[in-house]
């Protein structure tokens, strides 16, 4: 019983922390969406469900919502098999001085603040004529591509810059997970003559199961709720709202709009989504030896 009271008096700041910056605006956020709220005006009527309904008939949002699950679809899938190959190949080096040299070389990226990186990009890396990328595309005889100007290509642009900037927190994540595995499976494994690719899928696969659980959550939710390059890459949510995406659309509606009550309920329902996704790749991945 002390020990359980020790852990309930430790707890204590971090579940006030929760439950004043998190609970409490998502209950504020929820009440907020059944209003017609402008924080500018003093008459915020009551309108239930009209919000909600609104959504259902706004063409910008099913962009948005479009636009967020194709970003997120395919930047997770991408981040997390592009962290694991990276990951198993870190490994496969015996110093620990090349592996941490390594780490910290695709770590690098996650430590710069996305906005400034953001700007580096859009005025370095992407831009049409002068952009490091196409001078490389025309070396080898390739047209230059209009990477931020292109509404068919604006979210190839985004992923490619959201998987640089991001992929290094997954590889340092799953790296560590291969370092917590026995050595001694795998000499058990070399000692009956399996290949490489015989043990990531018979050793390494299977002993990831909690790692791999924890980094899909944790991508999802950050990827959905990613902001800064949509914002700072890209100028008026690209060309036919083609890198408009749902956290985008929020601040749009909030602070430039000043539509509240909208807001929140697209809100609502980012962070219903979210959460349902969560809940099945949690359960989905669950592995049987978890207790």
């Amino acid at each position: 019983m002390k020990n359980k009271k020790f852990v309930g008096t430790v707890m204590i700041p971090a579940m006030l922390h929760m439950f004043i910056f998190i609970v409490i605006p998502i209950v504020i956020g929820l009440v907020i969406s059944f209003f017609n709220y402008n924080p500018l005006s003093s008459d915020n009527k009551f309108i239930g469900l009209e919000n909600f309904v609104r959504l259902a008939q706004d063409a910008d949002f099913r962009k948005a919502l479009i636009n967020t699950l194709v970003f997120v679809l395919v930047t997770v899938t991408l981040n997390i098999g592009i962290a694991l190959v990276v990951a198993q190949m870190i490994s496969w080096f015996k110093s620990n001085k090349v592996r941490s040299f390594f780490r910290m070389v695709f770590f690098l990226p996650c430590i710069a603040p996305m906005v400034a990186t953001s700007v580096v990009f859009s005025r370095s890396i992407f831009p049409t004529t002068t952009g490091f990328l196409n001078v490389a595309l025309n070396k080898i005889g390739i047209d230059s591509i209009n990477w931020l100007g292109d509404p068919k290509v604006v979210m190839i642009s985004l992923i490619i810059y959201t998987i640089w900037v991001d992929v290094g927190y997954n590889i340092i994540l799953f790296s560590a997970g291969i370092d917590g595995i026995p050595s001694y499976v795998y000499e058990a494994a070399d000692l009956d003559g399996a290949s490489e690719w015989v043990k990531f899928r018979k050793i390494t696969w299977p002993l990831l199961g909690r790692s791999f659980q924890f980094v899909i959550v944790q991508t999802l939710i950050s990827h959905f709720q990613m902001f800064a390059q949509f914002a700072v890459l890209i100028l008026k949510d690209g060309p036919q709202n083609s890198g408009l995406v749902l956290s985008r659309y929020i601040y749009k509606m909030a602070f430039e709009y000043k539509d509240m009550g909208y807001a929140s309920a697209v809100s609502l329902v980012l962070f219903v989504i979210i959460m349902t996704l969560s809940l099945i790749e949690q359960k989905k991945s669950s592995v049987d030896w978890e207790y």
